[in-house]
């Protein structure tokens, strides 16, 4: 008797970055895991999604946004903006803190299907606004956040400290740094870490500080700091990857530049992940701002397909320490998929400083999520 299965999805293309799988083929799910993944299975499915022209992947893993429903200046709808547009599973950059963190799990993480994980704001206030998060120094308390944490660990990856003029104000970055540091020592997790403009605080000093399993977001910005010089990525923050150190992309509105996103990968340094840093503002941008965009960005300035499908995937999913239930295709893992369609009409891209590329990309057209068939044909 043939297997029935809840779900079977046929495509042109399956990729799974975590096995190297590579072939037309078909994913069978049943319940929230997936079952079977060759080219024959046998059976069928009670609902059947089948495009010859489209890319299966492992669900998109944003490992920097801003999701939440309330009490963050910068927050996005996860389901609507996330999940709808192929991330299964996003993580917030310090849209709580301490003293709001209850609150954020109940009422964005609980009442969300997508999956969020939380960089935790050092900051008690998180980015409630108004202001930059870390403008009140009294704010900054170890022990709060430390507690925060061991309550609530389950949801927490690592601590968010984002030391740029625009968090800081007039308040010390070093003292905002060595606080997040006592942290993240005291709890065993890691930083997500936004760099401090090189003219304040030499690059070179800010990396030395970090730790193997770190996170530096904003890898491909302009200015005000800048991993690239004359062509060539710099020497400490090549040092700092032989480390261990990792360096995401972190879009935002302020902070892809395609200039030196090319001349990094020229000097052979791609990022380990590939992020959006969607916020509020980017709510109503055409093209929609969406992680199939940003993708489709580093493709346009030399990113190899195989290592920007690694970095929405395998990549992010390791780093979050959750490989063994998300970022692949392998028999067992959560069904958590999306079905992608590269776009040779679709708008030029642009960089966050006007600068201009092909508008060729890649849109979702279907998001699975634990099983359940999310979104078909985004628009």
């Amino acid at each position: 008797m043939q297997a029935i299965y809840d779900l079977v999805i046929r495509a042109g293309r399956v990729v799974c970055p975590a096995t190297g799988f590579d072939s037309a083929s078909s994913v069978a799910i049943r319940g929230d895991r997936i079952v079977a993944v060759g080219r024959e299975i046998d059976g069928s499915g009670r609902q059947q999604l089948d495009d010859p022209t489209a890319i299966l992947l492992p669900g998109l893993i944003d490992l920097h946004a801003h999701p939440a429903k309330s009490g963050s200046i910068f927050s996005v709808d996860p389901d609507r903006h996330l999940l709808a547009r192929g991330t299964t599973t996003v993580l917030s950059q310090g849209d709580a803190g301490a003293s709001n963190l209850e609150t954020y799990i109940r009422e964005t993480i609980e009442q969300s299907q997508t999956q969020i994980v939380l960089a935790i704001n050092l900051s008690s206030a998180g980015e409630a606004g108004p202001g930059g998060c870390f403008e009140r120094l009294e704010l900054v308390d170890v022990a709060a956040c430390v507690a925060a944490i061991e309550r609530f660990r389950s949801h927490i990856w690592g601590i968010a400290v984002n030391v740029s003029h625009h968090c800081c104000g007039q308040t010390d970055s070093r003292e905002v740094f060595r606080r997040g540091l006592l942290v993240a020592e005291q709890t065993e997790l890691p930083l997500l870490y936004g760099m401090r403009r090189p003219d304040d605080w030499p690059l070179e000093q800010q990396l030395r500080e970090l730790r193997p399993g770190d996170v530096v977001t904003y890898c491909y910005r302009r200015t005000p700091h800048c991993i690239v010089q004359d062509g060539q990525v710099l020497d400490c923050v090549r040092e700092a990857r032989e480390r261990g150190i990792l360096f995401d992309v972190g879009h935002g509105r302020g902070s892809f530049d395609f200039n030196t996103a090319e001349a990094a990968l020229r000097d052979g340094f791609a990022p380990d992940t590939i992020s959006t840093d969607l916020q509020r503002g980017h709510v109503g941008q055409i093209p929609i701002h969406d992680l199939p965009l940003v993708m489709s960005k580093l493709r346009a300035v030399g990113m190899l397909e195989r290592d920007i499908f690694q970095a929405v995937t395998s990549r992010p999913a390791q780093i979050l320490g959750r490989d063994q239930e998300i970022g692949s295709l392998r028999v067992g893992s959560r069904a958590d998929l999306v079905l992608l369609r590269w776009n040779e009409q679709s708008e030029p891209l642009v960089d966050v400083h006007g600068n201009v590329r092909s508008g060729r990309r890649w849109e979702a057209i279907a998001t699975i999520r634990a099983g359940q068939l999310i979104a078909m044909e985004c628009s």
